[in-house]
C-alpha cells in the first residue's frame, strides 16, 4: 500500500486506514472475535493506522485494539485516540490539564502502551480550540512522556484553519468525502503547506457511498444512523456527513454509475479521497473481515481519470452542495 507522512508526527502509514469507531458502539453490534479478526484482517491488507477514541464504547474499541496489539511485538501499527467526549458536561471549562492526564492515562490502560502515538482533541466546543491554554496543555502531555503527538478532530472547516496554524498540532481529522468537499478549498491546501496531515474521516457518508442503501433501508436502534439522524446525540454532520437520507440515496445511485469495472462503489469513493492533495490518510470503517479487505483494496484501485472526477463533482453540485457546503 502506498505509505504517506503523517504530518508532524513524522510517521509513515498507509493511505487507508481503519476507523474503529464501529468497534466499540454505535454502529450496531460487534462482537469481540468479530472486532479482533476485523483488526487483523485490516493489518495484513496493509493497513498500518488505526484510529479510535476513549468514548467509543466507553473504552472497548482502545482495548480491542490494545488486546490485539499486544500478541503483535515490533508491530508498524500507528494508533491514533482521542480525548475530550468523557467531559461531562462538555463544557469548555471541563477541558483542564488535569482532565487530559486523567483521560490519557486511561487511554494507556486501554492500549496497554507506555505513550500514546497520538492524541486528537476529540470535537471539542469552538472555544477550546481556539484557546491558547488548550495547546498550552497539550504541550504539557508531550513533555510528559505519555503522549508522542497530538491533533485535533474538528467538525468545521473554520476550526481546522485555526488548528492548522498552531506549531505544534500534527494532524487536522476532518470530515471529507464526495459528498463533504468544502476542506477541499482550503483545509487541504493549508495542511499540506503547513506540514499538518489530514485524517479525512466518515470518507462513505455513514455507508451511503457504499450504494447498498435504498430509501427503505433502516438501522438498528442502537445505530447512530437511527439515534443521530437529525443531530440528537451529537454534531448531525457526523451521521450520513449531514445529507438527508433519501436524498444521499439518490445521489449515491447516481455515483454509483461511475464505479470503474472490478471496483465497488465504496472503493471509488475511498479511491477518490486517496486522489485528494494533501490526505495524508483515510479512515473507513469496517464491520466485517469482507469489508476490512475491500477498504484497503481501494489504494491499489489506478487514480480516477478527468471524466469520473468531473462526474462526480457534478452530481455533488446538483444533489448535495445545497445541503451542506455552507453548514460546516
Amino acid at each position: 500500500m502506498e505509505q504517506r507522512v503523517l504530518g508532524r508526527t513524522g510517521r509513515q502509514v498507509g493511505v487507508v486506514g481503519l476507523g474503529c469507531w464501529q468497534l466499540g458502539a454505535d454502529w450496531g453490534a460487534v462482537d469481540d472475535g468479530t472486532a479482533l479478526a476485523v483488526l487483523d484482517a485490516a493489518a495484513q491488507a496493509g493497513v498500518t493506522f488505526f484510529d479510535t477514541a476513549d468514548v467509543y464504547g466507553d473504552g472497548r474499541s482502545e482495548q480491542l485494539i490494545g488486546q490485539y496489539l499486544a500478541g503483535r511485538p515490533g508491530h508498524q501499527i500507528t494508533v491514533a485516540t482521542k480525548l475530550g467526549r468523557r467531559a461531562d458536561p462538555h463544557v469548555a471549562q471541563a477541558y483542564t490539564l488535569d482532565a487530559f492526564r486523567r483521560w490519557t492515562d486511561r487511554s494507556r490502560a486501554n492500549l496497554g502502551v507506555d505513550r500514546l502515538d497520538l492524541v486528537q482533541l476529540h470535537c471539542p466546543p469552538t472555544a477550546v480550540l481556539s484557546a491558547d491554554a488548550t495547546y498550552d496543555q497539550l504541550d504539557a502531555l508531550v513533555e510528559d512522556g505519555g503522549v508522542a503527538a497530538y491533533g485535533v478532530s474538528v467538525e468545521t472547516v473554520a476550526e481546522a484553519l485555526g488548528a492548522i496554524a498552531r506549531p505544534h498540532v500534527a494532524s487536522v481529522q476532518i470530515i471529507c468525502n464526495v459528498f463533504r468537499r468544502k476542506p477541499l478549498e482550503q483545509v487541504l491546501p493549508a495542511a499540506a503547506a503547513a506540514g499538518v496531515a489530514i485524517i479525512a474521516r466518515v470518507p462513505l457518508a455513514s455507508g451511503l457511498l457504499s450504494g447498498r442503501y435504498d430509501e427503505s433501508t433502516t438501522f438498528g436502534a442502537d445505530d447512530h444512523r437511527t439515534y443521530n439522524r437529525h443531530g440528537e446525540a451529537f454534531d448531525v454532520g457526523e451521521t450520513f456527513s449531514g445529507v438527508p437520507f433519501d436524498v444521499g440515496v439518490a445521489a449515491a445511485r447516481e455515483v454509483a454509475a461511475f464505479t470503474p469495472a472490478g471496483a465497488s462503489t465504496a472503493q471509488l469513493a475511498l479511491r477518490w479521497l486517496v486522489d485528494q492533495p494533501g490526505v495524508s490518510v483515510v479512515i473507513p470503517g469496517a464491520r466485517n473481515v469482507e469489508q476490512a479487505r475491500a477498504n484497503a483494496a481501494a489504494a491499489d484501485l489506478a487514480p480516477l481519470d478527468a471524466a469520473t472526477l468531473a462526474g462526480l463533482q457534478a452530481v455533488y453540485d446538483a444533489r448535495i452542495r445545497a445541503h451542506v457546503h455552507d453548514r460546516w
